[in-house]
């Protein structure tokens, strides 16, 4: 039965064309910072397969924070310190800019970068990297993380990665489904796992080198664990009835999930070394999913509808005591907390009857509603607590889109025709 109710989610699903998301910004802040991004120049022979400077001009005009003066507008392209001069970008209302050159270095690439502050005429950063030319995308997030974290005094998120959920719908009327992980840009996709049957919730260990997800392939929902640079997989759990919703704990020591194997779905925390599980927040009449720990590992958010509907609660892991968190809105699940604890990301079931993403603020106890589409599910946040990434609709299909932890800035992620779910967030890799 759960099979079958998982399946109806994907019913509409259109057949797979491409992999790769391609970024639509929809709404960016109001007084964006004006900036300039000078191609970057390449001083070798041939052509690089990656337009460096691009790849940065498109991230920081992602985050929705900046304008970035086209290229065909500029006065010049300089590639040096000395070839810049102010007064040119002033006059286009330029606030700061970004030059670079590469050069060819035995079988690396030698980018040289400066960032410049145009109003007060100084040079705020300067730097030498080196790369494969098959790395050359890898630099232009870590530039780009850099600059951004300069001018912004928030840690860039462009170097992350994200994991998301495809479906294919087969000419024999089967469907197919695949897990990739891409850039958080969307780009480089790479399948990682390709099944017959549903994957679901794929989740991210703390350090970025595992990830574990919910797999119908052995004909009823298991736990799985992920070894990414090796492709290693185990099964952690596989009971009777519903195996879902594995988050792992802060130290990745620990994992929590949400099992139905002594009736109703309980919280359970397994102890990923000696396999042993223990049961929180036991209510023998509710139905209790979607656990999440909070950044300090000490309890943990999950869904419940033991007051009657869904809403969110905490328990301690200490003292075993159980709080209720939300209560404004009929319907409030799959709450992600923030990575400073301040607050939490949530699925909120607006007045209108729609699902939106929601912050919900727990000092103030005020609910805020950050997007307008319709249908939105599976929040996953940003490394730095910037953005949120959800799962939401475009007409029939099933799509990725982000929204600013203030819902000043959106963008989408359209995937060509095939229809995508559950998005994760990577966490930092360093």
């Amino acid at each position: 039965m759960i099979k079958r109710l998982l399946l109806l989610v994907w019913l509409s699903l259109p057949l797979a064309v491409s992999a790769e998301l391609v970024i639509e910004i929809t709404q960016g802040v109001d007084n964006p910072t004006p900036m300039a991004v000078s191609p970057f120049s390449w001083s070798g022979t041939g052509a690089l397969e990656e337009d460096v400077s691009a790849i940065i001009e498109a991230n920081l005009s992602r985050s929705g924070l900046f304008d970035l003066l086209a290229r065909e507008n500029m006065l010049s392209h300089p590639d040096k310190p000395q070839n810049v001069f102010y007064r040119d970008w002033r006059a286009l209302g330029r606030e700061y800019l970004l030059i670079g050159s590469m050069t060819p270095v035995d079988d690396m690439v030698e980018v040289r970068y400066h960032l410049f502050d145009i109003v007060r005429q100084s040079t705020l950063l300067s730097y030498q990297l080196r790369a494969s030319r098959s790395g050359l995308r890898d630099l232009a997030h870590r530039i780009s993380d850099q600059v951004f974290e300069k001018i912004t005094n928030i840690r860039g998120a462009f170097s992350t990665k994200m994991l998301y959920v495809s479906a294919s719908n087969l000419p024999n009327g089967q469907y197919n489904y695949q897990l990739y992980i891409a850039d958080a840009d969307g780009a480089r996709p790479r399948r990682i796992l390709n099944s017959d049957e549903p994957i679901l919730a794929p989740a991210w260990s703390p350090d970025g080198k595992q990830i574990a997800y919910v797999s119908f392939e052995s004909s009823r929902p298991a736990v799985y664990r992920h070894v990414l640079a090796t492709g290693e997989r185990e099964k952690l759990t596989s009971f009777p009835g519903i195996n879902s919703s594995p988050a792992w704990s802060p130290d990745g020591r620990k994992m929590a999930l949400s099992l139905s194997k002594d009736g109703s779905p309980d919280i359970y925390i397994l102890d990923l070394q000696s396999r042993q599980l223990r049961k929180i927040a036991a209510n023998d009449l509710a139905i209790d999913t979607e656990p999440y720990w909070m950044p300090d590992g000490k309890s943990i958010v999950f869904t419940s509808n033991r007051g009657g509907q869904p809403q969110i609660y905490r328990a301690d892991l200490v003292s075993g005591a159980v709080d209720r968190v939300t209560f404004e809105g009929r319907y409030n699940a799959r709450a992600r907390p923030m990575p400073d604890g301040s607050g939490l990301i949530l699925v909120h079931q607006a007045g209108n009857g729609d699902f939106h993403i929601a912050r919900f603020d727990q000092r103030s106890g005020r609910m805020h509603i950050l997007t307008s589409t319709q249908l939105d599910e599976s929040p996953s946040i940003a490394a730095n607590g910037s953005m949120v990434m959800y799962a939401t609709k475009r007409g029939e299909q099933g799509i990725l889109a982000a929204v600013s932890i203030d819902g000043r800035v959106k963008f989408s992620l359209p995937s060509h025709g095939r229809d995508v779910r559950e998005p994760a967030w990577s966490p930092f890799f360093d």
